[in-house]
């Protein structure tokens, strides 16, 4: 901790320095720069081909495909724009301030001119409130729509896109990663990045963590909970698409870098995972490797192995199975990006940016809980079986980066390139004492695991305008994602007394099949998406029929792979059991003639390989009818084709081949009441498919006291039928109010369930339910505090609360297993509210923000007859973010997270499942701009 602190404070030095020094530098030039965007004051689209002309010169150009336009050399001091559009009622911005040899960025919305065209007059100020609210996708959308900016971001102690995107209505995140909306399971969300699917790497859920996202790369994340044509139709609760930053009009560069302390974790000491070189960059080397020996021997079914060539393939595994103790080091971040807008290419404008992002640091659940739930012997009773009680401690690193690129052909084309790639990964090693109640045998259980994802996007996209009417749009993308979990380990060790009277003493549990056992995974999914859409505005420029028609085409294939491997020695004495598993592996029992291990596969591992190509096309119309009221309908076709190919390591190989084809039609009413507020109605049909993992029927299983996984190839997709009912109100720019209703009814809904065999052994599977009902409500305010009292002008609050409900209805065949025949979906919260606080000083040098989140029990598994549900409780969470402006260029962030430290509990009936803390984090960090 002394180490950061000093870290900290020469930063503070060296950016103090470099403002002062900046502050000296030559006099500035005596011109500056002018840049912005056109756009429709009603949907916030660019206008192209728009006059902008600086009032009292003769400078004048006209704005690009995206409504851009750029002045440059402008004479510094007050400066008047005038622009003008058939079409639009021409505007006249007064009072822009141009600085010597600055830029500076003013966006201009122009209106519709509907009877004849008045000229505006409005200031600059004015004018940048009137785009705020131009551009809010929330206004503007055709549909149900939520967005987050890199302002509020910044604004906040988020430090990846899952942590941002909990702040939006009705959302809720599972395991600081997955994506609840509206209290369904993530299955009913979908992610894109900049418009195309990510795909996913996780190998038993077709879900995007979304912690694998840096915030300093983020632009928006935009929450569309109403499906139009337009957009992909697997999702229900929600479509989120992940915007990365795009390059800004002048050219600037920022850098940004801090330090935390995590109580009970930074300085303490912790348990560390043993390591092969890497792993703090989430690069490991082929340390971790499976041996080459054993991978070629294939499957040890079919292979008649010698004791000597058991001891030669023991051999050759990494001697590591014990974590060691360490101190644990402080939360560190750091990003930096550079971008601009130059004449790069023979005078010719390319607009680029580039940035990176890194951040480190540990995670410890101390005094965790883990326990199994059995039936008793009276109906509704639960019993406590294989509970233990330890400590997980997890070194995590998430770095990223990206490339963006866009440019302007003639007045027409815009061409854009988009690269990103992210990585994170965890170092995990968690130790736990308790017993195993079907032997009723005390044990310690000590466990490894390393966790590497990457993921990486390129896509390619253009824009032309055809005139004044028409456009087309197309991207084409190329993404995957690597989920590497090399040589996890795992081994059991028994405490045992030689007389009643005797001491205890920790012993090798060498003649079980889970004595040791190391795991090696391996997922990685390749996605190419290539998508096209025509847009034609027909009748009155002033209020035109939009009419917008395209296609869609992707092609998924995904790889997964699990080998397990157990070790055991059944005939070794007492002394050799209480050595530690380094000196039992050390060769010394594994040379030519010794007797000792028996080794060999285990059933959980299996493989997959799964194909799905999805091909779409759809039409739509934006019709006008009047000047209030605006039609959206139209209808989408999508044709899945999926195959799963499984084998699992002890079994053959099964496949599994599914082919849907769907309608899904869609219609939205859109009223604007008054200037503020608007009524938004919308129907339509979506639809949810398996995921690749629950088609597959092989067995996988945590290697101790984990549960077992069984997919079931009869999996159908399930249908769902959306309303949608909002009126929302904007009192002024940035402020909003709105009520919305909402209804889902689900065919043939997938349910996770949790069932208990013989012997107390649990499973989880999957299986059609026959229909479910959801329904809810949401609430949204976001209000500044001036209109109470005039000293209370710098704050504002902000809330939003979902309520709702969910019943579901089992199909005739599961009834007879299940406990509780009237319950809601799996991952259906009852509630969920956000809430917060903001404080911005009138000088804009201080911003302050306190942010609140609750979310109600949700049902993680439904349980199997005569076990009750899997529940999660509610948990309470409290988060401050301070900023400071220090100098011209310099920000101090602050940021305390998790101030309440409400533990994470899940119960089934009276057992608790799992029970841990997170602990509370501080964080301080320094912004320098250039």
């Amino acid at each position: 901790m002394r180490r950061s602190v000093q870290i900290t404070l020469a930063l503070v030095l060296a950016i103090s320095c470099s403002a002062s020094l900046a502050a000296q530098s030559p006099a500035a030039p005596r011109t500056g720069r002018i840049v912005g965007r056109i756009v429709d004051a009603v949907t916030g689209a660019g206008i192209t081909d728009a006059g902008v002309q600086i009032v009292g010169s003769t400078s004048g150009v006209s704005s690009g495909v995206d409504g851009s336009f750029s002045f440059a050399a402008v004479p510094a001091g007050t400066v008047t724009l005038h622009v003008r559009r058939i079409g639009f009622a021409a505007k006249t911005v007064t009072g822009l301030l141009l600085e010597p040899g600055r830029s500076i960025e003013q966006n201009i919305a122009l209106a519709r001119a509907t009877v004849q065209l008045t000229a505006q007059v409005v200031t600059a100020s004015n004018e940048r409130g009137t785009v705020n609210e131009a551009l809010d996708s929330q206004r503007n959308a055709v549909g149900v729509v939520n967005a987050v900016t890199a302002e509020q971001i910044s604004r906040s102690p988020d430090g990846d896109a899952a942590q941002a995107v909990q702040r939006v209505s009705g959302v809720t995140v599972q395991d600081g990663k997955y994506v609840f909306v509206r209290g369904l399971g993530e299955r009913y969300t979908t992610s894109s990045l900049n418009g195309a699917r990510v795909p996913s790497p996780e190998p038993e859920r077709r879900v995007v963590p979304l912690d694998m996202f840096p915030a300093g790369l983020l632009q928006t994340i935009t929450t569309a909970k109403t499906f139009t044509p337009d957009l992909q139709g697997d999702f229900s609760g929600a479509l989120i698409n992940i915007r990365t930053k795009e390059f800004p009009a002048s050219r600037t560069g920022r850098l940004q870098l801090g330090s935390g302390y995590a109580n009970g974790t930074t300085s303490s000491q912790l348990l560390t995972a043993t390591s092969v070189g890497g792993e703090a960059f989430g690069n490991v080397s082929h340390g971790r490797d499976l041996p080459l020996a054993v991978a070629r021997a294939g499957n040890l079914q079919t292979v008649n192995l010698t004791q000597d060539d058991v001891n030669r393939l023991v051999g050759s595994f990494r001697n590591a199975w014990t974590p060691q103790v360490s101190t644990g080091t402080p939360l560190l971040n750091g990003s930096a990006s550079f971008g601009g807008n130059d004449p790069i290419l023979f005078g010719h404008r390319l607009g680029y940016l580039f940035s990176g992002s890194l951040s480190s640091g540990t995670d410890v659940k101390d005094r965790q809980v883990r326990a199994l739930a059995d039936r008793g012997t009276t109906k509704g009773e639960t019993i406590e079986t294989d509970r233990f009680v330890g400590q997980t401690a997890s070194k995590g690193v998430l770095w990223g980066g990206l490339t963006n690129l866009s440019t302007l052909l003639g007045d027409g084309t815009r061409l854009s390139f988009n690269g990103v790639y992210n990585r994170s990964a965890d170092n995990d090693a968690r130790v736990e004492v308790g017993s195993f109640t079907t032997d009723q045998l005390p044990v310690k259980i000590t466990r490894m695991q390393y966790t590497q994802r990457g993921l990486y996007s390129g896509q390619f996209a253009g824009e032309h305008h055809l005139g004044s009417a028409q456009r087309i749009e197309w991207s084409a993308t190329a993404s995957g994602v690597r989920r590497y979990e090399p040589d996890r380990t795992a081994y059991v060790q028994v405490f045992e007394r030689d007389t009643p009277d005797g001491p205890e003493v920790l012993r090798w549990f060498a003649g079980g099949s889970g004595a040791a056992v190391r795991t090696f995974s391996d997922l990685t999914e390749n996605s190419h998406e290539y998508s096209g859409t025509y847009q034609i505005d027909l009748g009155s420029p002033s209020a035109p029929t939009t009419i917008r028609l395209g296609g869609l085409y992707r092609r998924t294939s995904r790889d997964a792979q699990s080998r397990s491997y157990s070790f055991s020695a059944a005939g070794a004495t007492n002394a050799q059991r209480e050595l530690a598993l380094e000196q039992l592996f050390d060769g010394r029992f594994s040379t030519p003639g010794s007797t000792f291990f028996t080794f060999g596969p285990l059933s959980q591992g299996g493989s997959y390989v799964a194909r799905d190509q999805l091909s779409a096309g759809f039409l739509m119309a934006e019709v006008p009818v009047g000047e209030r009221l605006r039609i959206v309908g139209g209808a989408r076709y999508e044709s899945d084709r999926l195959g799963v190919d499984a084998q699992s390591t002890l079994g053959s190989p099964v496949s599994t081949e599914k082919l849907w084809n769907d309608v899904l039609p869609s219609l939205a009413i859109n009223l604007k009441l008054t200037n503020v507020q608007q009524l938004r109605m919308s129907a339509s049909r979506t639809l949810a498919r398996p995921e690749y993992r629950e088609l597959s029927p092989i067995i996988s299983r945590d290697v101790v006291g984990g549960e077992n996984l069984q997919g079931d190839p009869g999996l159908e997709r399930t249908n769902v039928t959306n309303l949608d009912l909002r009126w929302e109100m904007y009192p002024a720019a940035g402020e909003v109010l709105s009520v919305a209703v909402f209804a889902k009814k689900f065919t043939r809904p997938i349910e996770r369930v949790f069932g208990s065999g013989s012997g107390g052994t649990s499973y989880v599977f999957f299986t059609n339910a026959a229909s479910a009902d959801n329904l809810g409500m949401e609430f949204e305010l976001r209000r500044g505090l001036g209109m109470i009292a005039g000293a209370l002008s710098p704050w504002t609050a902000f809330t939003n609360l979902t309520v709702m409900r969910s019943r579901i209805q089992l199909d005739s065949a599961t009834q007879a297993a299940a406990t509780n025949l009237s319950r809601a979906m799996v991952g259906q919260a009852p509630y969920v509210i956000n809430a917060g606080l903001t404080y911005a000083a009138p000088s804009s040098r201080t911003t302050a923000t306190v942010l609140f989140n609750r979310v109600g029990e949700r049902i993680t598994a439904a349980g199997s007859s005569p076990l009750p549900d899997v529940v999660e409780q509610p948990r309470n969470v409290l988060d401050l973010s301070l900023r400071r402006e220090l100098a011209a260029a310099v920000v101090l962030r602050g940021d305390l997270r998790n101030l309440l430290d409400t533990p994470y509990e899940i119960v089934q009936g009276t057992v608790v499942r799992d029970y841990y803390r997170a602990g509370r984090i501080a964080k301080l960090g320094f912004e320098l701009a250039f």
